[in-house]
């Protein structure tokens, strides 16, 4: 390029911005729907980015005090043996942990609390931290006395318990210290059914709950010095103690569970950010198709003056380029801002409360993410205006718009390839995000496809005889209409609401019909092994109704299959999520409940033959293994190998007692173990039942099922709320499509009105042509909505949520019945300024 070209082309952006300036000076005027858009896009993406960044970030920083050290052993139903605890030892300083579920109970009646509460018990030695403080709510944690606990405030207040006050725990009866204000490995001991209290391992052992076969769990945390590699101490123990069973942890991995699942979560909730933000797009393209409408006349007449299609261009990218930099910018600064505001509100349900910091990564990704969709969707109205002649502008509002060239199409699917690139890239799971952007754009495809159907077939169809449906028809095809952009915001809307409602009404009604229809009333966990009749005696004696299911109760790992070791694979296989550390394992003479034998024989009554395994029928396809193959499982340190002989169906969702792994009576009936069983009697007996068995069996737990279906309910109840506020930005993003959509068309409208007015149209009847327009469009997509909302809501609880598809198909059918009334009234409202406008100040403007 020549210097003069050059400074030609300096002056003219110097121009350019000068005209861009003084045209932007009236408030983003016309331009306003543009602003939010982007600004409701990219904030909600950035919001969960920064989010979810924040809280996997912390829990990785507070690795050690998560896991309360270095690296973590754990063991269920033993601890290690003197050559294992010497093995731990000359790693590095070790601190050992018991935990286990027992019940607590108040020495003295009070008005108004529970005879007993189900607790985590956690037995700890003099090391207990090794990294972070317990801290108490009225003194300083100390190393405490065999008859001293400290309680979680949450057990204080259902046992009215203060410091001074007794509790019984099994056998033995503890003196409450204080209550716990922080327990600062709380998040790496994972789920909990109920309120913590500590005791020191002297304390846990006067309770008497360590009888063989009782359920509980030890771990022995390891503080390694400082050079040293927690992975690579992870591996000497593996290859030295490979059959043992045992479970381990590093301080990079201290709550893995939090973390996969806010990943999880966040990935999920961006992608429904992203797909918002693709909807925000076409809101974006008719705001600026709406704005260069605005400034047809401005446009002829740089054009008549002598300005080029590049100045025209130059000077409306720069208005654009400058109202979507302002969406994106404050977007992202609201991004970043809102989380520290969401932690506070929520700051009880997160595992970690992160404090206020700035996430550079998902601030970016979202900013690109919006200046990209603004540049697809804002090029192809810019190209249409730059390339129509002056003459041609003057008519726009009766003329079709020009075709785009193939070089700015070309731009548009650059821009869209970089999206797509970008979301796959930075996607914890491409595949899934592939398979929602795929699901996203096929939707988006459809609808387009039909709004081009409806305008031809409106085009072509018989002229109705009554006026006003007639006018109604017409509006669908005529020269600017936005039959294919009102079909799309359409479309979206309602697809939305048919979702979220089959969503809602499927999970609450999985959780309050469904699961206690086929639910136990109590489970009732170490239950001695030999006390199996006056177990059955004591119920009875309470609720002679009292219908029972007791099984033997251990845990093992899988640690090999078919000949491969477990500890030797580089990466699990797809779905064995039973071989991720140890899972509950029983012995039965006969099929157990709830279980459907598909492959195999059952073993005789009286087997004494070689170990045999009744594997579930899922996890056999997983492991790709069958009838006579081996397992090697380790139970109580020892590994026994079992042949497979029989596979099973198991029916997860009955809330029995439902294992992967059935043994043969002969291969454990002689482990130490305990007793579990579920309990079916009325209601009304439950707590007579749950006093004698306490009085009966001291180290029983009793877990209501009421107590955990309120967990699962609490926890689905957020997992919806989640996604509703995820899916309220994507719904706004559609209404804002829509509104761009009656903007981008609204000088016609204004020009169609002020010749039906001069004619002698009622404002009345004009507003009822632009109601039966809407309602046309509205009517004929409703089934189509109805079919794609409740395809989506399906795919989430069945894909995700696996849960049964029970929707009420009531309310679905009232929502979208609601939906299209409040999409139609948009509609209407949006036609509204039409009926105020005077004919003769119409006519000069047009």
């Amino acid at each position: 390029m020549s210097t003069a070209t050059a400074v030609r082309a300096a002056l003219g952006w110097r121009a350019s911005w000068r005209i861009a300036r003084r045209d932007l000076h009236a408030g983003f005027r016309g331009l306003r729907l543009l602003l939010v858009c982007l600004f409701l896009g990219v904030c909600t993406l950035a919001t969960i980015g920064s989010l979810t960044t924040s809280i996997t970030a912390e829990l990785t920083a507070r690795g050690r005090v998560l896991l309360g050290g270095d690296v973590e052993v754990s063991m269920t139903q033993r601890q290690a043996s003197p050559k294992e605890r010497a093995a731990l030892a000359t790693q590095g300083e070790v601190s050992d942990t018991i935990r286990l579920r027992a019940m607590a109970r108040r020495v003295r009646e009070a008005a108004g609390a529970p005879d007993a509460v189900l607790t985590e018990l956690k037995g700890v030695d003099a090391r207990y931290p090794l990294y972070g403080e317990v801290t108490l709510t009225n003194g300083r944690y100390n190393l405490l006395a065999a008859d001293e606990v400290v309680i979680d405030r949450a057990l204080a207040d259902r046992l009215l318990l203060s410091p001074g006050d007794f509790l019984r725990y099994g056998e033995a009866t503890y003196r409450v210290v204080d209550t716990i204000a922080e327990e600062p490995d709380r998040v790496g001991e994972g789920f909990t059914l109920g309120p913590v209290a500590l005791v020191s391992m002297a304390g846990m052992q006067r309770a008497g709950l360590l009888s063989p076969g009782a359920l509980y769990e030890t771990k022995y945390r390891i503080r390694l010095a400082s050079d040293e590699d927690p992975e690579a101490v992870i591996e000497r123990l593996k290859a030295r103690f490979g059959e043992a069973g045992w479970e381990y942890k590093d301080r990079g991995r201290a709550a893995p569970g939090a973390v996969r699942f806010f990943e999880r979560m966040g990935q999920f909730l961006s992608l429904i950010g992203l797909s918002a933000l693709v909807i925000a797009g076409i809101g974006v393209s008719n705001g600026v198709a709406s704005y260069l409408t605005l400034k047809r006349g401005s446009i002829a007449t740089f054009k008549i003056l002598g300005a080029s299609s590049v100045d025209i261009a130059r000077i409306y990218l720069l208005e654009i380029g400058t109202v979507a930099l302002l969406g994106v910018g404050t977007g992202v600064v609201a991004g970043a801002i809102l989380p520290a505001a969401l932690v506070a509100l929520v700051r009880d349900l997160l595992p970690v409360a992160p404090g206020f910091s700035v996430h550079p990564l998902p601030l970016v990704t979202s900013a690109i993410y919006g200046l990209l969709i603004a540049y697809a969707f804002a090029l192809p109205p810019l190209a249409r205006a730059r390339s129509q002649p002056a003459a041609a502008q003057f008519r726009g509002g009766v003329e079709a718009s020009p075709k785009i060239g193939l070089r700015d199409w070309l731009g548009v699917a650059i821009a869209g390839t970089l999206v797509i690139a970008l979301a796959l890239g930075t996607a914890r799971e491409p595949l899934f995000a592939a398979a929602v952007l795929g699901a996203v754009a096929a939707v988006l495809l459809m609808l387009l496809a039909i709004g081009v159907a409806i305008r031809a077939v409106a085009a072509r169809v018989r002229r109705p005889r009554r006026p006003l449906l007639r006018l109604a028809l017409t509006n669908l095809h005529r020269p600017g209409a936005q039959t294919v952009a009102l079909v799309i915001a359409l479309g979206l809307a309602l697809t939305l609401f048919v979702t979220l409602a089959a969503i809602q009404t499927s999970l609450s009604s999985e959780i309050s019909n469904a699961v206690p229809a086929r639910a136990p009333n109590q489970f009732v966990l170490d239950i001695p092994s030999d006390e199996r009749e006056r177990f059955v005696d004591v119920v009875r004696g309470e609720a002679p109704e009292a219908q029972f299911n007791i099984v033997p109760s251990l845990r093992g790992t899988i640690t090999a299959y078919g000949g491969q070791r477990v500890a030797d694979l580089e990466r699990l296989p797809e779905g064995a999520w039973f071989l991720k550390g140890e899972r509950g394992v029983t012995y039965a003479e006969t099929l157990p409940q709830g279980s459907e034998l598909v492959a195999g024989e059952w073993w005789d009554s009286n087997y004494t033959g070689p170990p045999l395994v009744s594997l579930d029928r899922e996890a056999a396809d997983t492991l790709k293994i069958g009838i006579g193959d081996t397992l090697t499982v380790s139970v109580l340190g020892r590994a026994i190998e079992a042949r497979v002989a029989s596979l099973r169906q198991v029916n997860w969702d009955t809330m029995g007692f439902n294992y992967v792994l059935v043994f043969s009576p002969n291969t454990l009936a002689a482990a130490p173990h305990s007793l579990t069983s579920t309990i079916d009697i009325d209601p009304a007996h439950e707590g007579a039942v749950s006093r004698a068995l306490l009085a009966a069996f001291p180290s029983a737990s009793i877990i209501a099922v009421s107590e955990v279906l309120n967990q699962v309910r609490t926890i689905l109840d957020q997992m919806a709320t989640a996604i509703l506020l995820s899916a309220s930005v994507a719904i706004l993003a559609g209404i804002a499509v829509l509104v761009g959509a009656i903007a981008a068309s609204r000088q016609a409208r204004t020009y169609d009105s002020v010749i039906l007015k001069t004619l002698g149209a009622t404002r009345w009847q004009i507003l009822a042509a632009q109601a039966l327009e809407y309602g046309i469009l509205a009517g004929a997509l409703c089934i189509l909505a109805l079919g794609l909302g409740v395809l989506a809501g399906w795919y989430v609880i069945v894909g995700v949520f696996e849960f049964r598809w029970t929707p009420d198909w009531s309310v679905v059918l009232s929502t979208l019945a609601g939906g299209a009334v409040l999409t139609l009234g948009i509609g209407v409202l949006g036609s509204l300024p039409l009926l105020g406008t005077r004919v003769a100040t119409a006519l000069r403007r047009l």
